[in-house]
């Protein structure tokens, strides 16, 4: 190893390319190749091994690394732990959230904790000019917010545009022009392209932050289905409708000459902000001006063509083509957004969109597209297999609803084999970042894992249930509930007060659906006695639960069939004083609930015939909760 190190140096040291004659020599002999070995290496010769000609070794003078190469490698040695929460949740102990809603309101603390941190720092920038970080890091400095330049310049409108202040850019623009002052074509494009942004709105601190909030808002709304209402306020809060002659319609008109760029960004600022006729209009005008749209621009006009009220779904179909065939016309070629932009319309169009979708999956196909963000039942298999074993990098704003909503299709399919596939695409490679946020993650994991309830073998199932819960996700109620069918089913049914502790754990203590479940599941037949007495104490922990409730509970009523099922129970297991216990105060409670001191007399006597200890219990409560006659007492 030795001998070979140093004749790499050597020829490395002499920038040269060795050639490479009589690659084997016999024992203990050098090559007139320079090429060293040592004396006591044995390298015997193979007869008839030696290669006519020369081979020629290029050695590379320098090789270019990743600056995260090294932690690339140490990341691949290690895996996840299954017994530990997300990554993102490992903060104080105390604080590990235990269910879906705490997580949930963990992100949304830390978001704002962050927020909160972004906001001092950006205010006082003058107390946190240290940079201690090698090599630098530009985000986590301090961002100036106020600008240099005060004199009314072009250059003062470039530095607020680059600042974001878009009343402070509009009025130094209405400055200059006052002034007569010319400002520059491409100043005024950027001015635009600010103000079509942002809907000529002053854009808040937290812009980005409140966009992701809402939009989740708003998917969340739209994925709970039948409130019309909420999907219209969360649709009501995202989007900024544009206003006729506003701030860029003025400027737009006021400008001596206007270029592709000028048209192009006040059609994609209407197409965003809502104004999809204005648009559209807007795009003539560009024709007739014999100037030439971007892809983006065209994407935009595909999306506005497609939300044009009072227009079938055919005419708005043939729009759409026009519109590719005008892309042909002008040499703008189409690119991964233009296509998803057309399969998200055709989404809106129902079954008319079938064959559309089809075609234009087959068009992907033929200009070497290959990854649709978002599949259906009907092409799911064929994406599958176009995608299958492949790694991705993000393309598209929507690459992240592929696996969430490939996986509700597999679960509306049924198809158990298919989910497989989904689940190991989003683990090849770097994948797993198109997950989404939390709210997606838990739906994609939350369909995956009742599938496996519905169609794995129930020891399967049970590894995917240590694998993913809780180090994964947090499962709901209807998660836990598949889990008992599936047990059922198998026959399992000793695993049904480990599932109790587990729920428990979860935060689903007060699921009353839950708990009737796991009551049925256990009162249904007879057991040998070890594993009665097990039912029995899980009954007894969810009979306590009934009891006594949290302070922001509200006490349910005790459901007869819970009640039944607990006695039943508490008797199979040779409980009976808890048994009598559970049945007397029911007796007792209904009683109460009709007004009727005589019922709870008899109560009272069917205790005191028995000698069971409740009897003074009992009369107390008897006492104390009517009114009785003086010969009742």
């Amino acid at each position: 190893m030795a001998s070979v190190a140093s004749a790499r140096w050597l020829r490395v040291s002499c920038g040269l390319c060795v050639p490479l004659t009589a690659r084997r020599a016999g024992l203990c002999g050098r090559t007139p190749s320079s090429r060293f070995y040592s004396g006591s290496a044995a390298v015997p010769k193979v007869e008839g091994a030696d290669i006519a000609g020369t081979e020629e070794v290029v050695i590379p003078k320098k090789k270019t690394w990743d600056k995260v190469a090294v932690l690339q490698a140490l990341a691949s040695t290690v895996h996840r732990d299954t017994t530990a929460a997300p990554y993102a949740f490992q903060d104080d102990p105390y604080l590990i959230p235990t269910s879906s809603v705490e997580s949930h309101s963990f992100l949304l603390a830390k978001k704002s904790g962050e927020n909160a941190a972004k906001f001092i720092i950006n205010s006082y920038p003058k107390y946190f000019q240290k940079d201690i970080a090698e090599p630098h890091i530009p985000c986590l400095m301090p961002e100036y917010f106020e600008p240099q330049i005060e004199e009314i310049s072009e250059a003062a409108l470039q530095e607020r545009i680059k600042l974001k202040k878009v009343k402070a850019s509009v009025d130094i623009f209405d400055q200059l022009l006052q002034a007569g002052t010319t400002v520059s074509l491409e100043t005024t494009n950027s001015l635009l392209d600010l103000l079509c942004y942002y809907g000529n709105q002053e854009p808040s601190t937290n812009y980005n932050f409140q966009q992701q909030e809402q939009s989740e808002e708003l998917e969340e709304a739209a994925e709970e289905g039948d409130n019309v209402k909420s999907k219209k306020a969360a649709g009501h809060q995202l989007r900024v409708t544009w206003r006729a002659k506003n701030h860029a319609e003025r400027i737009f008109a006021l400008m001596p000459e206007k270029n592709a760029h000028s048209y192009c960004t006040m059609i994609r600022g209407m197409v965003k902000h809502r104004a999809h006729t204005q648009a559209l209009s807007l795009y003539t005008e560009l024709l007739n001006n014999r100037l030439r749209a971007d892809v983006h621009t065209f994407n935009s006009l595909i999306e506005a063509t497609a939300l044009v009220v009072n227009e079938k779904f055919e005419e708005k179909w043939n729009n759409i083509l026009d519109l590719l065939k005008q892309m042909v016309a002008q040499n703008v070629k189409p690119n991964l957004q233009t296509f998803n932009t057309i399969l998200k319309c055709l989404r809106r169009f129902y079954a008319f969109g079938k064959l559309p979708a089809l075609q234009t999956f087959r068009e992907m196909k033929a200009v070497g597209i290959e990854s649709p963000s978002k599949g259906s039942s009907l092409i799911i298999y064929d994406i599958m297999d176009e995608i299958m074993g492949k790694k991705f990098s993000p393309q598209d704003p929507d690459d992240d609803m592929f696996f969430q909503s490939a996986m509700r299709v597999c679960s509306s399919l049924r198809d158990l084999e298919l989910a497989y596939q989904v689940h190991g695409l989003l683990n090849t490679g770097d994948n797993r970042k198109f997950i989404g946020p939390d709210p997606r993650r838990n739906f994609y994991y939350s369909k995956f894992f009742s599938l496996l309830c519905l169609m794995e073998q129930i020891d399967v199932t049970l590894k995917w249930y240590k694998d993913l819960i809780p180090s994964v996700f947090f499962p709901h109620s209807q998660t836990l509930i598949d889990l008992l069918q599936a047990l059922d089913v198998a026959n399992r049914l000793e695993m049904i007060p480990q599932i109790w502790k587990d729920s428990k754990e979860y935060g689903h203590t007060y699921r009353s659906d839950l708990k009737e479940e796991i009551l049925m599941l256990m009162a249904r037949d007879q057991h040998p006695p070890e594993l009665q007495a097990a039912f029995a104490d899980c009954a007894a922990d969810i009979k306590s639960t009934y009891e006594s409730q949290d302070a922001r509970q509200t006490a349910p009523e005790w459901p007869a069939s819970s009640l039944n099922y607990i006695a039943i129970l508490f008797l199979r297991a040779g409980r009976t004083q808890e048994a009598w216990n559970e049945l007397l105060n029911e007796f007792m409670d209904s009683a109460k609930a009709s007004g009727s001191p005589a019922q709870a007399i008899e109560v009272v006597n069917l205790a005191n015939s028995f000698s069971l200890p409740i009897c003074e219990g009992l009369t107390q409560r008897l006492i104390a909760d009517f009114s009785l006659s003086q010969e009742q007492k």
